[in-house]
């Protein structure tokens, strides 16, 4: 049987935020923030490196000094929805940890995609 609530949103079928899109390894996590370079913005820090794979990568960083678990998981399904939806603008290959600071938290939905957007315009661009 076909999942109904996925064919009513097809970017889901177009785009989807698959495990080979993520960084998942500590030492992935540590070459990249050894290697990488940051970008800063209001609610986030993005530290980012060339990826050595054909596709971008996504780490989602954040720490309980954020908030409770509730919070952290919600900046961490707003990051990876946004980089499910335009990873494919990054003009190459990237790996891209988003670390959230404690501004994020309490933070609308909008506010955070839109901070997102800024960040990726900024790493498209370079």
């Amino acid at each position: 049987m076909i999942n109904s609530f996925a064919l009513k949103d097809d970017s889901l079928l177009r785009f989807p935020f698959q495990k080979t899109d993520r960084i998942l390894k500590r030492a992935e996590y540590v070459d990249l923030s050894a290697t990488g370079r940051a970008t800063r913005s209001d609610l986030f820090i993005a530290v980012v490196a060339p990826s050595r794979g054909e596709r971008s990568r996504l780490g989602v960083t954040v720490s309980r000094k954020v908030g409770g678990a509730v919070e952290r998981n919600r900046i961490k399904r707003i990051a990876r929805e946004h980089f499910r939806l335009n990873g494919r603008m990054l003009a190459r290959p990237l790996d891209i940890n988003i670390i959230a600071r404690k501004a994020a938290s309490g933070q609308p939905n909008q506010v955070i995609f839109h901070e997102l957007q800024k960040i990726f315009e900024e790493l498209s661009r370079n």
